[in-house]
């Protein structure tokens, strides 16, 4: 219930404030399992991608926006769930990777699991190397994928800044790209690195960026 009140009010706000362009939502499967590959920006992408989908999308999102505590935490904890987001621990490793089983259990349920290849959001604008889990995802469960490509989205909430701005948004959703059979024959590993790179490339043909050509490590805390 409370899915349904937040995604029927964000998408039109969101809108209004921001005005976003959205291109090929009819690229989207309407049913079954799929992943939504997208370009990483802003912290607002897993907000902007399941507002302007045509179907809810589920997102990993830090398990600290999850454990926070008294009404703040509890609103905050609620809105997340309401948007599809899951919790996990970025921090730990063996969590890291029970996360692929919770995406894989998402998709063989039918449903959209959106994903980052870059594995964490860019910091100068380019588009970065493709980490091989989104591969993996679309062998093991067999769903397509769709390319995303974000524009505008650093501008709503740039790093460091605390509050969203005013900003023009573009959402591309490129056309589904399917990998049934491309494991048959070639080691797993290959086929695992082919895939995400064909992936990558759809994703900066619709985002435009520069590609960086090395993988994006994450900032340190401070």
């Amino acid at each position: 219930m409370f899915y349904e009140v937040v995604h029927s009010a964000v998408p039109p706000l969101l809108k209004a404030i921001w005005r976003p362009t959205v291109l090929g939502v009819g690229n989207v499967p309407k049913h079954g399992g799929v992943l939504l590959a997208s370009n990483h920006l802003s912290f607002v992408d897993s907000v902007v991608i399941p507002s302007v989908a045509p179907r809810p999308v589920a997102f990993l999102a830090k398990s600290d926006y999850f454990n926070g505590t008294g009404i703040k935490g509890a609103a905050q904890r609620a809105w997340f769930e309401a948007l599809g987001m899951l919790p996990v621990d970025r921090d730990d490793t063996q969590a890291a990777i029970d996360s692929l089983d919770t995406a894989l259990e998402v998709l063989g349920k039918g449903e959209a699991f959106g994903i980052y290849p870059e594995g964490t959001r860019s910091r100068d604008g380019r588009l970065y190397r493709g980490r091989t889990g989104v591969a993996h995802l679309a062998l093991t469960a067999g769903v397509p994928v769709v390319p995303v490509g974000l524009q505008g989205t650093d501008k709503i909430q740039p790093v460091g800044s605390r509050f969203p701005k005013l900003a023009k948004v573009t959402v591309k959703f490129g056309r589904p790209l399917d990998f049934t059979g491309r494991a048959d024959g070639v080691p797993l590993g290959r086929a695992r690195r082919e895939v995400t790179d064909e992936i990558m490339a759809a994703i900066q043909a619709l985002s435009g960026q520069e590609p960086a050509g090395v993988y994006n490590d994450r900032a340190p805390e401070v």
